[in-house]
This record gives structure tokens, C-alpha cells and sequence, in this order.
């Protein structure tokens, strides 16, 4: 199935028509329609044999009216004249309760924006069978190691649409296929994942490999101290710890006085080895070239050399402080307003066997989870190491430690950032995939060893 069969523009122009003809029966001019369907299927394995094999497709179909400063949103997952016209009925009824917005700007008019292509057939086509041999491949690494593997391989491919009656019309597909392996020994476990357009960039014995070469090293793990360490926190790690922040790059979210941002733009606040991008079109990013409203997604320099520079804005933001859209705003009507979701941390020339190698003494992080804010000004996270965490003397690894939690200011750490890997696309646990690169860390600091 290709993109067109799984949502034909025909298709999705009938069911604007009938909202829009449901709409003005009602005396109603201003509609927005937002078209989506989803086919996904996954492979579960665990003790080293695939036990799951799941599929489902999911339609939606969202609504929004407008009039008089009022706009409200319905959805169905039906496609009938008779749903079509009831969720129309629905977000009426929701719109004439409200109250008036006072910065609701009329709907987008059409704007031309970059096309991506993020759609692999292959991916899309992928079968049991062929998640099957790939994972055969992983748990036959774990078996040669007497190891145990668990993890996961998914392929899905999705198609949405955006029309509204000032005339936008943007249509995006996309494919991914996401791959996750954790190996297990008696105490000890390692853990890789990675995620493509293409599944046929994902190498899931090398990943495989990775995971169980970190599980074997983290056998008869020791238990250390507490305290203030330099650590290598590969991309993962990066990815679900830094991930945390980007909401804060949002306009909505700097006149709300909830972002560690407030009364710091334009301020160094970070190293000047830190720039940060959000960058819809690199080659190794995912998702269309347009927001929630179909407005074109810019490209913004979040942070140049350490300083804030930059931030999201959706058009009812722009409305309201007399600036420019970026192209970020969520489908209105909504509370969080807009936000950067392809994230590009420039990296560095220092490999992670570069980093471990120049270390005298400190922790090498797989990843992180469980993490959680506890100071937002500051913006210090609290959370746990999991699935491979290691003692670094003289350069090597020595051996596998018990897990910390830390308490962590993210403006702290990315002060005291050595050293950057090259970036490279990272899937994690906690937040979205981004570009990143691993980082050595100075003055890092765990509270406390977990009990297990």
C-alpha cells in the first residue's frame, strides 16, 4: 500500500467538501478539516523468541468552525456524509458555548512550503516475515553471548492533510520504522534503539551486538559514591535528558512566564560549543514542512553559541505580539500554543571511544529514564541511569556500576559541556526523535544509587 491508497487526495477533498457544505448550512464560512490515517504493525519478542505480532490502521477525521472569535473542534473516525455532518454539528455547538479568543486569527491562507519525501516503500510494505528475519538476526547475537534479548521492531506508515476554507491544502506521508533491543544476563543489561524512514538502514545485529557487548560489560557491577562526576552521556542519554527543554522555546510559553527562558533571551546561558537548531528539512529529521494549521515550518536558530536566540510562534501568537508566524503552532483551539519539534544540536569531532579514552576518571551513561522536572526556572530534572552504566579509570571502561539518580540543572550541565560527538539521528524513550550528539559533561551530579 502507497501513500495515495492509504489517503487519496480525492478522498480527503470529499470530505472537506461535505464539512464545508455541513458548515454553511449552519451559517457557518470559516471550516478547517484535518484528514488522517495510519497503518502500523509491530513484532514483540522477549526470552529470545518473537511472542506478538500486532497491526492496526486508525482514521481521524478533525473539525474545527470558526466564527466570531470563537472556534471549537470535533472529531470521527467515520468518513460518511452522516459522521461528516454530525462532527460539523458538534464543533458548533462546542463553538457557540465558548467564549471569543481574543488573538484567534482567521484561518491560514495557502503558503508555498518545502516538500520532504519521507515515505519508503519498503518500510511500508513491510511484512511479519520480514520483521521476523530481522529480528532472528538480533536474538542470534544474544543466543552466541548467552545472552537474552526483549525488544521490539515496528513499521508504520501515515498520511495527513490539512484543508480549511481560505484555500490551504498541505498533504504530507511518511514512513518509520523503529527498532529497540534490550540484552539481559543474570545483573547485568544493555540496551540499543534506533529509528529510520528506511528500514533498510536498520542494522539490527549490529544494534543487537551493541546491546549485549554492553550487558557483558556490566556484569558484577560495583557500587560507588554518590557525587559530583565527569560524564559521557551518549545521544540516547542527551535525547531524553536535553528533549525536556524545548518547550520552552515557545512564545505562548514566554508571556505565560513558564519557560526557563523568561528574562534570559538574547543572554549567554549555555557554552559557546551549545547552538541549537529546529530544522523540519534536514535529511535526518522526520514529519512534513508544515505546522497545524498548514502554515509553512521556518527554520529557527534556538541557540547561537550558548545564547538564546530564537523561539517558536504560531500564528495566534505572532497575532498577538505583532511578529512574524515561525510555522510551529498545534492545531488550534489549544492550551500550549507552539513549540520546535525537529530539534538539531550541532555536534563536535569526538567520538564516544574518543571521550571514554581522554577520561581519567568518570561515568559512561547509556541512557536515562524516568525523568521528571523539579525545578522549572532552573529547569533541574531528576531521573535514573538504566541499561549500561560504567566506571571510566584511565581511560577504559573498568567495569559496570550500580545505577544513580541525579538532580541536574540542564542550563548547569550544558555550561560544562568538554566535548560533542558528531550528531546523529536518536530515538528515545522520553521524548520525539532529534538529531544530537553525545556529550562529556563536567560536575554532573548524582544524588543517590538505586536498588537495582
Amino acid at each position: 500500500m502507497n501513500e495515495i491508497e492509504l489517503l487519496p487526495h480525492s478522498r480527503v477533498r470529499d470530505v472537506f467538501g461535505l464539512a464545508e457544505s455541513a458548515a454553511r448550512e449552519l451559517g457557518i464560512r470559516d471550516v478547517e478539516v484535518i484528514v488522517a490515517a495510519e497503518s502500523s504493525a509491530l513484532t514483540r519478542f522477549a526470552n529470545n523468541a518473537i511472542h506478538q505480532n500486532v497491526a492496526q490502521q486508525v482514521l481521524s477525521v478533525s473539525i474545527r468552525t470558526v466564527r466570531d472569535n470563537r472556534t471549537a473542534r470535533a472529531t470521527t473516525n467515520r468518513l460518511d456524509a452522516g459522521s461528516i455532518r454530525r462532527a460539523v454539528a458538534q464543533a458548533a455547538a462546542i463553538m457557540n458555548s465558548v467564549k471569543p479568543l481574543p488573538y484567534l486569527p482567521r484561518m491560514a491562507g495557502p503558503s508555498p512550503f518545502e516538500e520532504v519525501d519521507r515515505f519508503c516503500t519498503a518500510t511500508a510494505a513491510a511484512s511479519p516475515a520480514d520483521r521476523a528475519r530481522a529480528i532472528a538476526e538480533a536474538i542470534g547475537i544474544a543466543e552466541q553471548a548467552s545472552q537474552t534479548a526483549a525488544g521490539i521492531f515496528s513499521t508504520e506508515q501515515g498520511a495527513h492533510a490539512i484543508l480549511n476554507s481560505a484555500g490551504v491544502f498541505a498533504y504530507h506521508a511518511a514512513t518509520m520504522a523503529r527498532f529497540s533491543v534490550t540484552a539481559m544476563t543474570g545483573d547485568s543489561s544493555g540496551w540499543a534503539k534506533v529509528s529510520a524512514v528506511d528500514r533498510r538502514e536498520i542494522d539490527t545485529a549490529g544494534f543487537a551486538a551493541r546491546a549485549v557487548e554492553k550487558a557483558r560489560l556490566s556484569r558484577n557491577v560495583q557500587k560507588l559514591p554518590p557525587g559530583r562526576y565527569t560524564v559521557v552521556l551518549e545521544p540516547a542519554a542527551v535525547l531524553d535528558l536535553v528533549g525536556q527543554m524545548f518547550g520552552d522555546f515557545s512564545a505562548t510559553a514566554l508571556l505565560d512566564q513558564r519557560s526557563f527562558l523568561t528574562g534570559r533571551m538574547g543572554q549567554r546561558l549555555f557554552g559557546e560549543n551549545i547552538s541549537i537548531r529546529d530544522d523540519a528539512y534536514h535529511p535526518l529529521q522526520a514529519g512534513p514542512g508544515f505546522d497545524g494549521e498548514g502554515s509553512p515550518r521556518q527554520r529557527l536558530l534556538l541557540v547561537d553559541a550558548g545564547t538564546p536566540k530564537e523561539v517558536a510562534r504560531s500564528r495566534m501568537a505572532a497575532q498577538r505580539d505583532g511578529a512574524p508566524p515561525t510555522g510551529h503552532g498545534f492545531p488550534l483551539p489549544n492550551e500550549t500554543g507552539e513549540a520546535p519539534v525537529n530539534i538539531v544540536i550541532t555536534g563536535g569531532d569526538v567520538p564516544v571511544d574518543r571521550m571514554v579514552a581522554s577520561l581519567d576518571r568518570g561515568i559512561l551513561v547509556t541512557r536515562l529514564w524516568y525523568i521528571r522536572e523539579v525545578d522549572p526556572y532552573e529547569k533541574i530534572m531528576t531521573g535514573m541511569t538504566r541499561d549500561g552504566t560504567f566506571l571510566v579509570e584511565g581511560g577504559r571502561i573498568r567495569c559496570g556500576v550500580r545505577n544513580f539518580r541525579f538532580n541536574q540543572s540542564l542550563i548547569e550541565m550544558l555550561q560544562n559541556v568538554e566535548a560533542l560527538s558528531p550528531s546523529a539521528r536518536v530515538s528515545g524513550e522520553e521524548t520525539f526523535d532529534m538529531v544530537v550528539p553525545a556529550m562529556q559533561v563536567t560536575d554532573f551530579q548524582f544524588t543517590e544509587v538505586t536498588h537495582f
